[in-house]
């Protein structure tokens, strides 16, 4: 079997325990299996070294701030490749530019275009445990870039992909993926296996278990991935392609995410072109907005209220207060007391009364909902702050989350 790891920063945090995932891979190379590692920085080492840039100077280059962040996946990775050559299993450190893996020109956050085999095949056949820098790419021009946060996982599932791994396993300080965050919810229970669809749905909304754009690449070139603890070797979750048993289970999960504000503009004018002015600014400001609900109203006017990650609230404010004179808007209110709260399951494509299942436990708890926005496979309301905890609970209690699936 050809075996893609990935081991997170609290995996290799220190020397004890790179030791101990060398030996965990020392364990596969015995099995018999070829095996590519990729490594993220030490933890903490990241933002270390962000510190230090800001320290330095109030706004760093892009290009010379991921010049610097990509040495921590650089030193991790050779730590752990002398540890198993120190063990007698020959490993060789690889970064980006040496494979190559090759992304466009966005610094911070930039998105893989391309990943060469050749040299991965060909030092695989000579033996070697390949031991891979996560994180980092590089441009055609020759320049190191960073995937952004959570960069390690889509390098990870990008090089199974590029070499038609069996599988890629994600190792993490977590042993899987749980029907909701089990700080909220004791009784939270792992999932055996999860789609991809309702993978990507859990992590947009927050689940902090896989980056979204590792989940992406999964789905589109087809990798098994398996999420599971480096600090034991029990199972993980399994995110795979649906299946039938998949669409019987209703709700999969419950997952919410604090990090969100909310923005209402009222008076503006009902006309074509108006949405386009108060959102162009926005992106180009690098902003995403999440939900947009528009209301219209009997004076040729309507109000509209949007969602944006909480950390990006006050530059939206300055924006849409620029455009209010401009627009001739009525008024502006912002809140950042909110979250949203989700549910989300493959089941929700044939089973109707979802949505009035939870807008009904909701109102029982006595928790307002200020937005609501549905897909195919999930729901997510917007709430006070303060209810996140209350609703988590109760939305896990009321769709019967605590018990294992009959199919499973």
């Amino acid at each position: 079997m050809l075996v893609v790891q990935k081991y997170g920063g609290t995996s290799v945090g220190d020397l004890e325990r790179i030791r101990n995932v060398a030996r965990r891979i020392a364990r596969y190379k015995e099995e018999g299996h070829d095996v590519v590692v990729v490594v993220s920085a030490m933890a903490g080492e990241t933002d270390r070294l962000l510190n230090l840039a800001h320290e330095l100077v109030e706004e760093p280059s892009p290009r010379e701030l991921d010049m610097l962040v990509a040495t921590g996946e650089q030193v991790s990775s050779a730590l752990l490749a002398m540890a198993l050559n120190a063990m007698g299993y020959p490993a060789k450190a690889l970064v980006a530019f040496q494979i190559p893996i090759k992304t466009d020109e966005l610094f911070g956050k930039a998105r893989i275009r391309d990943i060469a085999t050749d040299r991965m095949l060909e030092e695989l056949k000579k033996g070697y445990i390949l031991i891979i820098a996560g994180f980092q790419g590089i441009t055609e021009g020759g320049d190191i870039t960073t995937l952004g946060r959570g960069g390690s996982d889509t390098t990870a599932v990008a090089i199974a992909a590029a070499l038609g791994a069996d599988v890629c396993e994600i190792f993490t300080d977590v042993d899987g993926v749980y029907t909701a965050d089990p700080r909220i919810v004791p009784k939270a229970r792992k999932i055996k296996r999860i789609s991809y669809d309702e993978m990507l749905e859990l992590a947009s909304m927050g689940a902090k278990v896989l980056e979204i754009r590792s989940v992406e690449f999964a789905k589109i070139y087809k990798v098994p991935v398996h999420v599971r603890s480096s600090f034991s070797d029990e199972p993980g979750t399994m995110v795979v392609e649906e299946d039938e048993t998949m669409e019987k289970v209703l709700v999969s999960g419950v997952t919410y995410n604090r990090n969100e504000a909310r923005i209402s503009l009222y008076g503006v004018p009902d006309r074509p072109g108006v949405a386009a002015q108060i959102f162009g600014p926005i992106a180009e400001a690098g902003i995403v907005v999440d939900m947009i609900i528009q209301t219209g109203r009997p004076d040729g006017r309507a109000d509209m209220t949007f969602t944006v990650p909480k950390t990006d609230f006050k530059k939206t404010l300055r924006l849409v207060e620029g455009l209010a004179e401009k627009l001739g808007l009525e008024k502006i209110e912002g809140a950042e007391e909110i979250a949203k709260v989700s549910i989300v399951g493959a089941g929700m494509r044939a089973h109707p009364g979802v949505a009035a299942k939870m807008f009904e436990v909701l109102a029982q708890h006595g928790i307002n909902i200020h937005m609501i926005s549905t897909s195919e496979i999930k729901i997510s309301c917007v709430i006070d702050e303060k209810y996140t905890e209350l609703a988590v609970r109760a939305l896990h209690e009321a769709f019967g989350l605590d018990r294992e699936p009959e199919e499973e």
